[in-house]
């Protein structure tokens, strides 16, 4: 089944917040999608063999363009691709929990005649079923991934406690994980390669209905972040590069697991994300769109910007 990739949406031209906010949430009710309906998971095209070389990582991906990793045999490469994809996956889980948890607290701090309390529910549903196609992806790997562990796992009921307390920094922690994932998945959807149909399918899902939620919190900031005392404006704006920068690296890079199982030399590791250019300019494209609303928002100003630049997250 072939469909076209959205773009983001937007709000119309003298369409106020109330209105797109409500457009938002009609648009979940007629294009919405159900992980268990709308994936033919028992397609034969859809099963998932680690030995498939559509797992293989280009020469455009960081790890991929290393010697190291040209050097290994086509099965290991093949495998280091899925396991890569299935931590994805997994991350994606764990980070979809921390939203929903988020936006059930955010919901319950509306009052009924809110627009905003209805559209949480809307996307609490769509965040649901894409936990269940990554889930459910995953479970057909046959890997065991780790995700996030430890400090991070610990850090999501914090975050997720923001919805309530402190909805425009929460809704910066939802824009620092959702614009690299999806800015991967367009360009991956864009590229030339192969993509295994699987992989495509559950994008092509992602994708559309993150293009509504990705609207929605960057429209709750642009009505709400002029409103913050000045105190929670000055936490806002001391915290967002430090936020977009750190939830980028976890989405982007390899996990700590990944690197142990396939024992990546740390040399390696290096070359690829640490001292190379080319994923310094992939981190700051993928964070470019929730970076220019900061600036918008009047969050990026002379006393933050070196911040910005040394964190990487904006153009030195």
């Amino acid at each position: 089944m072939t469909e076209i990739v959205p773009v983001e949406e937007a709000r119309v031209a003298k369409e106020s917040y109330e209105a797109l906010v409500m457009r938002l949430s009609r648009q979940s009710v007629t294009k919405r999608y159900e992980a268990f309906r709308d994936v033919d998971w028992e397609s034969p095209d859809f099963g998932v063999d680690p030995l498939d070389p559509r797992w293989e990582l280009t020469a455009t991906d960081p790890l991929g363009a290393t010697a190291w990793y040209r050097a290994l045999p086509p099965e290991t490469r093949s495998r280091l691709g899925l396991y890569r994809v299935a931590t994805f996956m997994k991350v994606g889980v764990q980070f979809e929990n921390i939203l929903s948890q988020g936006l059930l607290k955010f919901a319950m701090g509306r009052p009924e005649r809110a627009v905003e309390q209805r559209y949480a529910y809307h996307e609490l549903i769509e965040e649901s079923h894409h936990s269940m196609m990554f889930s459910e992806f995953v479970r057909r790997s046959g890997l065991e991934v780790a995700g996030l562990t430890g400090f991070w796992a610990r850090l999501g009921e914090r975050i997720a406690s923001l919805g309530a307390s402190f909805p425009e920094l929460f809704f910066v922690f939802v824009l620092g994980g959702e614009d690299p994932i999806d800015h991967a998945q367009r360009l991956a959807l864009a590229s030339e390669r192969q993509l295994h149909p699987l992989v495509k399918r559950i994008s092509q899902i992602h994708i559309t209905e993150e293009a509504r939620h990705l609207c929605f919190a960057r429209s709750f900031l642009r009505e709400n972040v002029p409103k913050l005392s000045p105190r929670k404006r000055a936490i806002l704006t001391l915290a967002a590069p430090a936020i977009l920068r750190v939830t980028a690296e976890l989405m982007l890079r390899p996990s700590p697991a990944l690197i142990a199982e396939f024992a990546i030399p740390r040399a390696t590791v290096e070359e690829a994300f640490e001292r190379n250019p080319q994923y310094r300019q992939i981190t700051m494209d993928s964070l470019v769109k929730v970076r220019q609303l900061m600036e918008e928002l009047g969050l990026v100003n002379r006393l933050t910007a070196p911040l910005w630049r040394a964190l990487g997250a904006a153009a030195a």
